[in-house]
């Protein structure tokens, strides 16, 4: 297990979980959510979406190896997705359909929303790739980020509005496409 302190790698993966969970970007649907089933507490989802993560981060690869397959076609996988997240980021369309619930607030804020597929197939693939300390960090640095948006909602959308979010939705969506070519690459050798 490295668990070695490297601030630029710490920087590095907490820029892509940041691409990932895509917390500015859910802000319109966040705000949905919460005006369908009321108040949203910010710190039971983001409890939930951290044990999520980090319970994924530490069982995902035993699971991968009670079923056969190795981190690298996780990782191949994982970019597969993470491409298909990014083009739904940088194009404003939605090839996945979440439904969300009208009964909870944090069981869909927490999963899918915050700790969804997207979040879970990048820990796997990143973990490949960068020390476990590192991820942490990272981890904790946005579940602390996704707090602050939950809790302060109201004042973050009318801060950015609906312009700023697109903008910073279309960049991240770039991010998060160069990493999945970066995967794909490495794990195919191509």
């Amino acid at each position: 297990m490295n668990l070695q302190f490297d601030i630029i790698e710490i920087l590095k993966v907490t820029m892509v979980l940041f691409a990932v969970i895509d917390v500015i970007g859910s802000i319109p649907v966040i705000i949905a959510l919460k005006q369908k089933v009321g108040d949203i507490d910010a710190a039971k989802a983001s409890w939930v979406s951290m044990g999520i993560m980090l319970s994924f981060l530490f069982v995902g690869n035993t699971i991968l190896d009670i079923i056969g397959i190795s981190v690298g076609d996780f990782a191949i996988a994982g970019s597969i997705l993470l491409f298909i997240v990014a083009f739904e980021m940088i194009l404003g369309i939605q090839i996945s359909k979440d439904n969300v619930p009208a009964t909870a607030s944090v069981v869909p804020l927490a999963f899918p929303l915050i700790a969804g597929t997207g979040t879970l197939t990048t820990l796997l693939s990143i973990r490949a790739e960068y020390n476990l300390l590192s991820i942490i960090i990272a981890i904790i640095v946005n579940v602390i980020i996704v707090f602050f948006v939950l809790k302060f909602l109201s004042k973050i959308e009318k801060l950015l509005g609906v312009g700023g979010i697109a903008i910073i939705k279309k960049v991240f969506g770039i991010v998060l496409l160069a990493l999945a070519i970066k995967l794909f690459r490495k794990y195919t050798g191509l």
